[in-house]
């Protein structure tokens, strides 16, 4: 006799086709399909909270480049889910968010309408029924994957334990193409480019994802371009003419070059705030062209815009345009030497005696294994590491909650990346505000890193209020934060670490790591509330003159 397949099966075997790990945590609405996929063997994440099953999702696809799904219940557990979900339809992340959803008679007591809710972040859900619930589950992957954003995907809870029926046939899958750049366009550009004296290529996630890098180095070579990446496109461009992360992370070497530029070209970069540095990353008469798949423009200081896929575009202009000898570069080979944008040892303290951030980073880029995912937080502090501490390639670096500039997402962030990339260190970089928030999934850190260090960036206070508010005479009282020894709470948890007050206390790390780099350490950094970064300082310049 045939075993009848109910419709939370149905689901689950088409995402077990599909993703290769599941996150999540487990309630009635959504305790028949997880129980399936533990069942049959899929990995297994248990967030402790259910923002964090998103938050990982998220992070295994920003360091692998493969999609994954989360499952949360209904209600309660969906809410929880919101501020990771709209990070990651914000940052344009792939992953199904599997859901309990009301019953098909109606609405409880207890029941919201999710698909409002949902409707209101820019997510799609797909509702299943008893016949649709394979083709549904395909089309929510299919869509997540080729418009690069999360779909959830809902169970109504008297069907998750019903029989399925017949199940309709899958819809076709069409093939996705690049989306080509219109001719006259091209030639448009490449007569820009040709009259530019100081072209700047600015490549983001975007070329990353399209694969671009060698289209654009061919591109920059033959015009004699300077390069600049997003913080996500790190590394993405082999060649000794990239400047570095453009904007708010920027050096003072570079940075100044970057504005003297009379044309960036910007391929598959969103141009957010950090990117352009508060505004203030491009000159006023500088011609800003952005290239994106996206249907308009993302900032407002673009002069030109084509919808196009980055590699495409690189591919067509490189064609297009006149080759120069030199150039731009042959001004500034300094670009290429070792010393460029090299920095001095910071001081080790500030005034106050507490640790000086930027000597932390520098210390820790020379001791932490050079194959790293890092994954940061969002806070002030998110200054400190893209300027000093190097990524082994675009996947090695993630801003989490940039997108909705939010914070508290770091640590379920970091098992995500983890999980993903087990072969690599997995670096988490917090501030003490943001750990707070996230303390339910430290325990979920300790259990599922297999080698991981925690970093906390400990001033006792929530940074970017201190520097953005403090600054201007507001009272400080609700931005400080009684301080926290957090290695004292991951001890407590089973994992390793140390309060540490000096550059000396990084002894405990070094032995740590020589001693095989097993599970997690959390280093916890007491440091000075004076330091502001500079991306933040530059922001607030214009503010605090007129105060």
């Amino acid at each position: 006799m045939t075993e009848q397949l109910n419709v939370s099966d149905v689901v689950a075997e088409v995402c077990a086709r599909h993703t290769e790990v599941l996150f999540g945590l487990m309630g009635n609405g959504n305790a028949f399909f997880t129980a399936n996929l533990t069942a049959r063997g899929l990995p297994y994440i248990s967030a402790r909270h259910e923002a964090g099953t998103v938050a990982m999702a998220d992070a295994y696809y920003r360091a692998s480049g493969r999609i994954a799904a989360a499952t949360v219940t209904y209600g309660a557990g969906f809410t929880n889910s919101l501020t990771a979900l709209t990070e990651a339809a914000k940052a344009r992340t792939p992953l199904v968010l599997v859901i309990g959803e009301a019953p098909t008679s109606g609405p409880r007591p207890w029941d919201i309408d999710q698909l409002m809710v949902a409707r209101g972040l820019g997510v799609q859900t797909l509702t299943v029924t008893a016949r649709n619930a394979a083709r549904l589950t395909e089309e929510a992957f299919t869509t997540a994957r080729t418009e690069r954003r999360p779909v959830i995907l809902s169970i109504p809870y008297d069907l998750s334990n019903a029989v399925a029926d017949t199940q309709e046939p899958a819809a076709p899958q069409e093939p996705v193409g690049h989306t080509v750049p219109d001719a006259v366009a091209v030639e448009q550009l490449a007569s820009l480019l040709n009259r530019s004296r100081r072209p700047l290529i600015l490549a983001g996630n975007g070329s990353v994802i399209s694969g671009a890098g060698p289209a654009i180095v061919e591109l920059g070579d033959k015009i004699g371009a300077l390069f600049a990446t997003s913080v996500m496109a790190r590394n993405s461009l082999d060649t000794p003419w990239d400047l570095g992360i453009a904007g708010g992370f920027a050096r003072s070497g570079p940075l100044h070059l970057m504005r003297s530029a009379d044309l960036i070209l910007v391929l598959g970069a969103s141009l957010n705030a950090f990117q352009t540095r508060y505004g203030s990353l491009f000159a006023d008469d500088a011609e800003v062209i952005q290239v994106d798949e996206l249907s308009a423009a993302t900032n407002e200081r673009v002069t030109r815009f084509v919808q196009a896929d980055a590699r495409e575009v690189a591919s067509a202009l490189t064609a297009a345009v006149s080759a120069v000898d030199g150039g731009w570069r042959s001004q500034h080979r300094e670009v290429c030497t070792d010393s460029f944008a090299h920095d001095q040892p910071a001081d080790e303290f500030a005034a106050d005696g507490r640790l000086n951030p930027r000597a932390v980073a520098q210390q820790l880029d020379a001791l932490l294994p050079a194959e790293r995912t890092i994954v940061q937080d969002g806070g002030h502090f998110c200054g400190w590491i893209p300027m000093y501490c190097q990524a082994p390639d675009p996947q090695g670096l993630m801003m989490v909650g940039t997108a909705f500039q939010s914070i508290g997402l770091g640590i379920p962030a970091a098992v995500g990346a983890a999980v993903a990339r087990p072969d690599r260190t997995t670096v988490l970089v917090a501030g003490d505000g943001g750990a707070l928030m996230a303390l339910a999934d430290l325990e979920s850190a300790v259990r599922a890193i297999p080698s991981g260090v925690m970093v906390i960036f400990n001033d006792a206070a929530y940074g970017a209020e201190i520097h953005q508010y403090a600054a201007r005479g507001l009272d400080d009282t609700a931005m400080q934060i009684p301080e926290v020894d957090f290695s004292a709470l991951g001890r407590s948890l089973g994992a390793q670490g140390v309060k540490m007050r000096s550059l000396a206390d990084l002894q405990v790390l070094k032995e740590w790591l020589a001693a095989g780099a097993e599970g997690l350490f959390v280093l916890d950094v007491a440091v000075t509330q004076s330091e502001v970064a500079d991306y933040m300082r530059e922001s607030m310049a214009p503010i605090l003159a007129g105060k």
